[in-house]
């Protein structure tokens, strides 16, 4: 197949026309409401339009006389004819502040921002933590919770932090903790969390005799665990379910329910963000779209429902990667949803704006 001839900028002017029409109205669009606007007469914005929906640009619903976008319409309206919205200095403040009151618990911080983010693009906003098993460990503190009980502080480089609580076979008394946490640190800090997980035991067995405090064994038992990667539904908070299911594309129930299920589908959340198409360090806080059939939902039950776009961004902190996206029916506002993931992510990264 071969590619579509270039438009010519009358064409590209209409085009962009009719797909900012549609996204605010969710009306398709007919050549008398263009014809002022692009100072033609009815009968040229009709040809002009004609011309495009031969070319798989727009589409003509049976019911109606105008026209609206197709995917492929979308697609180039995205990669060339539209400008990024920026936000406003008060949208820009609530997305600061999401960060800032909880500054430290990164999990916190996504719950917050996916639905601040929900709320500013009126779409189902995402914002997935970053992978820890790509995440290289700084140290490990232990802290003794009284008894048998201690607490493992995995941090990582770029900030980030896991803590896992665990059973040790005798007493811990904490002036004993010191000397073999650094022992495990001269062993295991500088590596990866996945690569800890694959070659710990090894690294630290020959500490088994000389610890008297049961948190050698605790790495040797419970590695596998204490270094693992957080469930997906730990990762990938959503938010904004209300404000996506009051667009008209999910006036069905069946529709409304299909969004639920996205939403309590954490797992395929994550799956989808993080695509190597859409997850590239090198282009960290840059956003990609994906739109309708572009989008593996793996909801294949799904046949006859709105079709999805989605629009992420990366986000990286030290050498782990998160994202951030909104995800709503292809009639979504693209340039308004580049704006903000793009925002948000560079906000929750190494180098947040100013």
């Amino acid at each position: 197949m071969t590619d579509p001839a270039p438009l010519t900028t009358r064409q590209e002017d209409v085009l962009r026309r009719v797909v900012q029409h549609f996204i605010d109205t969710a009306s398709p669009v007919g050549s008398k409401t263009l014809a002022d606007e692009v100072e033609l007469s009815s009968a040229s914005v009709r040809a002009t339009m004609r011309d495009l929906e031969e070319a798989g640009y727009l589409g003509h619903p049976h019911t109606s006389a105008g026209r609206v976008p197709t995917e492929l319409g979308y697609r180039l309206y995205v990669d060339g004819l539209m400008d990024v919205t920026g936000l406003s200095e008060r949208e820009a403040g609530l997305l600061r502040e999401s960060v800032r009151r909880r500054l430290g618990d990164l999990e916190a911080v996504a719950r917050e921002t996916s639905r601040v983010l929900g709320r500013l693009s009126q779409l189902l906003g995402v914002v997935l933590t970053p992978s820890l098993s790509t995440g290289v460990l700084e140290r490990i503190e232990v802290v003794p919770l009284g008894g048998a009980r201690v607490l493992f502080v995995l941090a990582l480089r770029g900030g980030l932090a896991r803590t896992v609580a665990a059973e040790v076979d005798v007493d811990v008394r904490p002036e004993a903790v010191d000397g073999i946490v650094r022992r495990l640190n001269e062993r295991l800090a500088g590596h990866s969390l996945e690569e800890i997980r694959r070659t710990g035991r090894e690294r630290v067995r020959d500490l088994e005799d000389e610890d008297r405090t049961g948190i050698v064994r605790v790495v040797l038992r419970d590695g596998k665990t204490l270094f693992r990667e957080s469930t997906p539904a730990r990762r990938a908070a959503i938010g904004g379910a209300q404000h996506l299911v009051a667009q008209p594309e999910f006036a069905r129930p069946e529709w409304v329910r299909d969004v639920i299920e996205l939403v309590e589908s954490e797992d395929v959340v994550v799956h989808l963000l993080e695509r190597p198409r859409l997850v590239d360090p090198t282009e960290a806080d840059r956003a990609v779209v994906l739109i309708g059939r572009e989008v593996e939902r793996g909801r294949p039950d799904v046949e006859d429902g709105p079709a999805y776009s989605v629009v992420t961004a990366p986000y990286r902190v030290g050498e782990s990667v998160g994202a951030v996206a909104v995800l709503g029916p292809t009639r979504m506002d693209y340039s308004r949803a580049v704006g903000l993931v793009e925002y948000v992510a560079r906000l929750l990264g190494d180098s947040p704006p100013d």
